[in-house]
């Protein structure tokens, strides 16, 4: 029996994790732009939702060592 709880916990954190991962890389796609005064892509959060910079921000970590992608906060000026 305990065992069959851990499994389904594990279930949902695996889950959890797919689920967040894939939220990540929708929002990457959908948010990269490329900057004229540089030529480097980087995905622009928005001003008005820092939340989503937080909830994201320990992936973007990862996803800049690994791929070079850059970000930013709002618009470029």
């Amino acid at each position: 029996m305990a065992f069959s709880r851990k499994a389904g916990v594990l279930s949902v954190v695996a889950l959890l994790a797919v689920v967040y991962l894939g939220s990540y890389l929708v929002f990457r796609s959908t948010n990269a732009e490329v900057w004229d005064k540089d030529g480097q892509t980087y995905v622009i959060f928005p001003e008005d939702s820092p939340f989503l910079y937080y909830a994201y921000r320990p992936l973007t970590y990862v996803d800049g060592a690994l791929t070079g992608m850059r970000f930013h906060i709002g618009p470029h000026r």
